[in-house]
């Protein structure tokens, strides 16, 4: 753990180094609040409530987690430094996790820093406050799950536009997944076992629940399973580029 760490101060600090950083915290904090006031229609609610705020952070996440992921790695290796990286005394497995654990504590900055929303709630209304702390504890699960996709896109590529385009499609994918209009396409000829397996990939679906204050424990399980998985196949995709 004390090597993990020690990698996710190192890449923490990275992002701060630039003024990337900021502007990606800016252009957070701005559109989650631009959703929830002028798309999502928080005064005409009438409602002291933040379920609109958070309904609109998985979309949010699908452009730009996988802007924030896209050099963990692509980075490294165009920079030719993931050979330095890879040649002291840490695995693999340290390595990758230690960059995820960065990427999700800044997320968890970003998502921090929203929280002048819940204040504001607060003194409009009487707001459930529980449900409000599930859903931001929903939402930086979210933030990790499409994380550990992006990582490992970027482990498969130098070139971090790509790595980009690649993470942001698939974050798409599972994030389409449960919408009427994609499971349409396969309920005329798919058995409804298969329409019911993509739809549980979802993860609208899924965060949907958290923000009405419902606490499943395989929601839970399924995105630690998902950050699981995707967080192996980029270890593997780092250890097959390293033998390369």
């Amino acid at each position: 753990m004390r090597k993990i760490w020690i990698i996710a101060k190192r890449e923490l600090a990275a992002y701060f180094a630039t003024p990337v950083a900021f502007v990606f915290i800016a252009i957070f904090v701005g559109l989650t609040g631009a959703f929830a006031f002028y798309i999502g229609d928080f005064f005409d609610q009438n409602q002291a409530s933040l379920q609109n705020f958070f309904s609109h952070h998985p979309w949010l996440y699908v452009l730009l987690v996988p802007a924030v992921a896209m050099r963990l790695w692509a980075e490294e290796r165009k920079s030719g430094t993931i050979e330095q990286l890879l040649t002291l005394p840490v695995t693999t497995t340290q390595a990758v996790l230690g960059k995820f654990l960065a990427a999700w504590l800044f997320c968890g900055i970003a998502l921090a820093l929203t929280v002048p929303m819940w204040i504001t709630v607060n003194v409009l209304g009487s707001p459930d406050n529980g449900v409000i702390v599930l859903s931001y504890i929903g939402s930086f699960i979210v933030a990790g799950a499409f994380l550990s996709i992006g990582i490992c896109m970027s482990a498969l590529t130098r070139n971090q536009i790509v790595a980009f385009i690649l993470g942001a499609a698939v974050c798409f994918l599972f994030t389409m997944s449960g919408l009427d209009m994609v499971l349409n396409a396969f309920r005329g000829w798919a058995p409804e076992a298969v329409v019911d397996t993509i739809a549980s990939f979802s993860f609208l679906t899924r965060f949907d629940g958290m923000t009405r204050g419902v606490v499943a424990a395989r929601d839970f399980v399924f995105f630690f399973s998902l950050m699981a998985f995707w967080l192996f196949a980029a270890i593997l995709a780092v250890d097959t580029r390293k033998g390369a």
